[in-house]
């Protein structure tokens, strides 16, 4: 499966998909995450116990670690990074599917590409994209064979 595509000035990069099972574990455990302190406080006060300050707590912490789960989960169900070419500038925007992280934007001019060898595993890597000072660093984790052929594809946009 081919994890890059091409879409006029903008290049997304698809995050492989984790297998089934744990992505709905971790889809499982962070709304388990988020309804369980509601339902645990419901019940405590229901069965005449007095509201405590602790209970909003219990409720910003395990909000907190759900938010990060369901970011996880759909990372890796419908995660993809967009980068976007314009004349001297670079924009970088991460895609979770249900929602987006802030556009990020560069000034980057004859940019430079390369690749990040994760440091575990020989077989996969990362693209970065370097230009003057500042350089965006992607985390779509791809083979190094095809990094290799996004390279060559985006040095040929880049000259034509």
């Amino acid at each position: 499966m081919k994890q890059y595509s091409f879409d006029e000035n903008k290049l997304i990069l698809k995050v492989s998909h984790s297998p089934l099972i744990i992505r709905l574990i971790l889809f499982v455990f962070s709304f388990l995450f988020f309804l369980l302190p509601v339902v645990g406080i419901v019940i405590s006060v229901s069965m005449g116990s007095r509201f405590h300050i602790s209970f909003l707590f219990l409720i910003f912490v395990f909000g907190l670690l759900g938010f990060y789960l369901l970011r996880i989960a759909l990372w890796n169900t419908y995660g993809c990074e967009k980068i976007i070419f314009n004349d001297d500038q670079i924009s970088y925007l991460a895609d979770y599917g249900w929602f987006k992280d802030k556009l990020k934007t560069e000034e980057i001019t004859n940019p430079i590409y390369s690749i990040k060898k994760l440091e575990h595993n020989d077989v996969n890597g990362t693209l970065v994209i370097v230009g003057g000072d500042n350089d965006i660093e992607c985390v779509t984790k791809m083979s190094i064979i095809e990094l290799e052929k996004l390279i060559i594809e985006l040095k040929k946009k880049n000259d034509g």
